[in-house]
């Protein structure tokens, strides 16, 4: 997929919708060989998808034998609004706590006391942690109204074939 396609899909008022959600669902190869697929809250930073993690989590080894990833933000309302998006992880391990943690975990129902301290909890706990960086190199924006699945959509063109012959 070109870049200009990507950014086309990634524009697109569903996907700018999905994008500003707080959990993407991450799939991952891991060091056993096995599909792995977690919930893991992300940002959005115009390019790149930005997610966090402990400096010891076991997604961490996989990804670095195996950087290439899939990620779906979607919602629980029929017909589901889907973001497929596919792309390399890179791993950039910092000091503290990375913005971009703090900002995906902006969204939830707290007041700014509670606010307050779920941070000074988050920064006792953390010295450091690693930013999981996708680039994507591939998107494609499922709505059931206007894009289906490719198998869906390759039925309904063999079945309008079928009804011209």
């Amino acid at each position: 997929m070109q870049p200009n396609e990507i950014t086309e899909v990634l524009n697109r008022p569903m996907s700018r919708e999905l994008l500003a959600r707080d959990f993407t669902r991450l799939a991952y190869v891991a060091k056993d060989g096995t599909p792995r697929n977690i919930p893991i809250g992300f940002t959005w930073n115009g390019s790149e998808i930005v997610m966090c993690t402990s400096t010891n989590a076991p997604k961490l080894a996989a990804l670095r034998q195996n950087p290439m990833v899939a990620l779906t933000i979607d919602t629980e309302v029929h017909p589901p609004k889907l973001l497929l998006i596919r792309g390399r992880a890179e791993l950039d391990v910092v000091d503290g706590i990375p913005e971009e943690y703090l900002q995906m975990n902006g969204s939830y129902q707290m007041t700014p006391e509670q606010r307050v301290e779920w941070e000074a909890g988050v920064r006792a706990l953390y010295d450091s942690m690693v930013r999981i960086v996708v680039t994507p190199t591939w998107a494609k924006l499922i709505d059931f109204e206007t894009n289906l699945p490719s198998p869906i959509e390759e039925l309904i063109q063999q079945r309008a074939e079928r009804q011209q012959a």
